[in-house]
């Protein structure tokens, strides 16, 4: 089942808003859970982790910069007098 716009805008919010710092708190504490490593594998770890976070919320982010695709779009004709 496909996701409408607004579903997508909001499920991008929560996303971004409570997953995202979750994510960013449980990728740091994993890394001090190994000790640290020096400072290219840390920040490669840390690449990868970034990238690896997106993957699955690809579809709830594709177009959401977009205007609304299901709305009403004006025929540029005002009100007739």
């Amino acid at each position: 089942m496909a996701l409408s716009y607004k579903a997508r805008r909001r499920w991008a919010l929560v996303i971004l808003l409570i997953g995202l710092p979750l994510y960013v708190v449980v990728a740091v504490n994993l890394i001090d859970l190994f000790g640290r490593p020096s400072i290219l594998v840390e920040l490669a770890v840390y690449v990868g982790l970034g990238f690896l976070w997106a993957l699955p919320f690809r579809f709830v982010f594709r177009g959401i910069g977009q205007e609304d695709p299901d709305a009403n779009k004006p025929d540029g004709q005002g009100p007739s007098v």
